[in-house]
């Protein structure tokens, strides 16, 4: 069907994606609906120095930054197409749900190994992390993040109880340089980022002669 205002912007999608390292096969999940809002709060880091004099601006690394959002997932036009999507139409929103829990879940190999383990009384267990995930946000938004909380709300179901609309609360801390490795490629993205905003920072300068000879009429 056309799109009843063709000149219409396209408006790119966000998502999340995530990786089971060492493997980089993705778990990629677009928004069906972009946010309508993300909250962004940046916590300034501890003091380096010792809080005397002269140590007031030093900081102890980058701030501590987190995002809020809620997703909206629903089922609706893919049920009108039954024949298209049949996988929707026998489990609802359960698979995507479960891809955006799984954000938060260590891998299931490695846990059904260190079961395996335990119960053969090892004294070593393997390391179970959650996977290295990506906020893709935009071209010149995209971080390394780590999924402080998510809040699932199952709103509508089908006649076999697969819920059919669903709203997920996250909240997301950014990863910085700090926190990962140099062989962690997050470390990379984070720098990456942190670049990009250097330069686009730059960009206020054009305004800037203007704003500061209006602070002079002030």
């Amino acid at each position: 069907m056309a799109s009843e205002f063709p000149r219409s912007p396209r408006v790119m999608k966000g998502g999340l994606v995530a990786y089971r390292l060492p493997s980089t096969q993705p778990l990629v999940i677009a928004f069906q609906y972009n946010p309508d809002e993300v909250s962004r709060s940046l916590q300034s880091p501890a003091a380096a120095g010792g809080g005397g004099r002269g140590e007031t601006n030093r900081v102890n690394g980058p701030p501590q930054e987190t995002l809020t959002f809620s997703v909206e997932i629903d089922a609706a036009d893919q049920l009108e197409k039954p024949g298209e999507n049949a996988t929707v139409v026998e489990n609802g929103l359960h698979p995507v749900i479960a891809a955006i829990e799984r954000l938060v879940y260590p891998s299931y190999p490695v846990v059904i190994a260190n079961e395996a383990l335990a119960l053969a009384g090892a004294a070593f267990i393997l390391n179970e992390t959650a996977p290295l995930t990506l906020l893709v946000w935009g071209p010149r938004r995209v971080l390394p993040v780590q999924i402080q909380s998510l809040s699932i709300k199952e709103e509508a179901f089908d006649q076999k109880l697969n819920p059919i609309r669903a709203k997920a609360d996250l909240t997301v801390r950014v990863l910085t340089y700090r926190d990962l490795d140099v062989t962690n490629p997050g470390y990379w993205v984070y720098l990456a980022a942190f670049t990009q905003k250097e330069v686009i920072s730059n960009l206020n300068k054009f305004s800037a002669a203007g704003a500061i000879a209006a602070l002079g009429r002030l």
